[in-house]
């Protein structure tokens, strides 16, 4: 049974990070309407979703994303993935405050950018006196350790474990399993459940931004929903042959 459902609404995103999962860019392109995103994802917690996760591109720029919250956070559990740089802006804010999701991730890309990693901290605070719980994604390439474990540490100021995610660096720069250990200073930690070994989950789903469905966000050989229900994710992940991402490095 799915229980957590990952939609990205679409692969435009002003920040254009070359190493993107979803070859996000300033050109990027959208499929979604927010009508279609509140159809087919109210439809999935019908059918038992308990968390919906909405990431992009990014979310926050995506014309339609505070009128999503709105309808599906009465729902089901409901996070959203964020660069943090939208944020910035005081209409984004002001909209964020009334439309609330019940977390927000924003990711660290450049551990070792003191700007981005301070701008960070400031919106974590300042998240932290709302009701949106705030946490932290930090990407972690295999040439930036140091700086990762230093930044980490300075996180649980403010942060427990277990809203601090370790994200390997695909598709290359991948860590090891004891890199990213060592970068929590062996204490437990949240990272991707295939940092050990690479299985499709049993309980998530990620859909693309061009309505596809894999059981990974990094995993080729997505297939298209032949309707935008929880049946056609089900119909559409019998059609995959899983493979590894490391096939794409």
């Amino acid at each position: 049974m799915i229980e957590l459902l990952s939609i990205d609404l679409s692969n435009f995103c002003s920040k254009e990070c070359d190493f993107c999962y979803n070859h996000s860019n300033k050109e990027g392109n959208v499929a979604w309407t927010p009508a279609e995103v509140i159809g087919f994802a109210s439809d999935c917690i019908a059918n038992g979703v308990k968390a919906v996760s909405l990431g992009g591109g990014e979310p926050l720029e995506y014309d339609g994303v505070f009128e999503i919250i709105a309808q599906l956070q009465p729902l089901a559990y409901l996070s959203l993935t964020t660069n943090g740089l939208p944020l910035e802006d005081s209409n984004v804010w002001g909209q964020l405050i009334q439309h609330t999701p019940d977390k927000i991730h924003i990711t660290i890309h450049h551990p070792n950018e003191v700007q981005e990693v301070e701008r960070v901290k400031r919106q974590i605070r300042r998240l932290a006196a709302t009701s949106i719980k705030p946490g932290v994604n930090l990407l972690v390439a295999n040439d930036q350790i140091e700086y990762c474990r230093n930044v980490y540490q300075q996180l649980l100021e403010y942060l427990s474990p277990s809203h601090i995610i370790l994200v390997p660096h695909r598709f290359s720069k991948t860590p090891t399993p004891k890199q990213m250990a060592y970068i929590a200073d062996g204490q437990p930690f949240q990272s991707a459940s295939c940092l050990l070994g690479c299985k499709p989950p049993t309980n998530f789903v990620s859909v693309s931004w061009d309505k596809k469905v894999n059981f990974c966000s990094y995993a080729g050989g997505k297939q298209p929903m032949e309707s935008l229900t929880y049946q056609g994710i089900i119909d559409a992940l019998d059609r995959i042959k899983f493979q590894t991402c490391a096939i794409l490095i």
